[in-house]
């Protein structure tokens, strides 16, 4: 079993880094002013990764893609079951993009392979958008590919996974998701063979993500917009902030196992705004996402 999770464990860094490679080539050549900027790191423990950022581009006010592969104590809340303290293994990628026009979401990646000392190992990630106005185009072709990639596994994926991330993504305090959804899951594991096929799934999302995001910014990045539709923007930033610093679990992890606060703080806004009990007209762009916020929809 070890040995086969060995070579999970390889493959996954190995694909995870490729990725990484694919998707910032990408966004640079869409973006064609800026080049990402590379930090090679260490940490201290075991481990480390490659975080890459783009800054004050033509289309992306800032777009973070990070690699990591770290090991060391696992937290706390993963040894309560345990009689002995054990180890982690953990290698994945994660990516926020925050794009200048307010036309165009901000979208999140994340893929994950964990692994502890015990022999337990499981498989996590999704991939969500969260736009500032509602384009059901857009946002019903998003779905589509990311339920045609679930349905080359598993039909019963996309509306699993999609129910999971409009619960994850939650911010519970404002009674309002994130953003409009997409896949969420984590802990899937099994024996050895289900562990690879599940790996095969991954891929398959990881590799979907270009395809479903790039032609939404393609779209969306050159329509004019309004100082008060980036007034808009900034404040649904301040939410993306509030669920990023409370909730997400990828933040409180690398906080808890004391990793690079740069990396791990790269998927915040560089500008983001609060401002005292804002109101809406009814009917009005912007109350029209707060209702679906409100009330998750179904897009596929």
């Amino acid at each position: 079993m070890f040995e086969t999770l060995s070579i999970l464990r390889n493959n996954a860094e190995s694909y995870f880094k490729r990725l990484q490679d694919e998707i910032t080539s990408a966004l640079e050549s869409l973006d064609g002013t800026t080049l990402f900027r590379e930090d090679i790191w260490e940490r201290p423990g075991g481990g480390g990764g490659r975080t890459r950022v783009m800054e004050n581009g033509k289309i992306f006010e800032k777009a973070g893609v990070n690699f990591s592969a770290v090991s060391g104590d696992a937290p706390k809340y993963l040894q309560q079951d345990s009689q002995v303290s054990l180890l982690f293994f953990a290698t994945g990628i994660s990516l926020v993009l925050h794009p200048h026009n307010p036309h165009v979401p901000t979208v999140h990646a994340n893929f994950r392979f964990f692994q502890l000392s015990s022999g337990e190992a499981w498989f996590g990630g999704g991939i969500d958008l969260t736009p500032n106005y509602i384009v059901e185009s857009d946002i019903n072709e998003f779905h589509s590919k990311l339920k045609s990639a679930c349905d080359k596994h598993d039909n019963s994926y996309y509306p699993q996974f999609k129910k999971w991330c409009d619960e994850y993504f939650y911010i519970k305090h404002r009674k309002e998701t994130r953003g409009v959804g997409g896949l969420f899951f984590d802990h899937l594991k099994g024996r050895d063979i289900e562990l690879e096929k599940i790996f095969l799934f991954v891929q398959e999302i990881g590799n979907s993500f270009l395809p479903a995001y790039l032609p939404i910014v393609e779209n969306n990045y050159k329509q004019p917009f309004t100082d008060e539709q980036k007034r808009w923007q900034l404040l649904r930033r301040g939410r993306y902030v509030e669920f990023n610093l409370v909730y997400d679990k990828g933040t409180l992890f690398g906080l808890e196992t004391e990793g690079r606060i740069e990396s791990i703080l790269m998927s915040l806004p560089t500008l983001a705004r609060w401002e005292y009990d804002v109101k809406h007209n009814a009917g009005s762009p912007e109350a029209t996402i707060l209702q679906v916020l409100k009330h998750p929809r179904e897009w596929v």
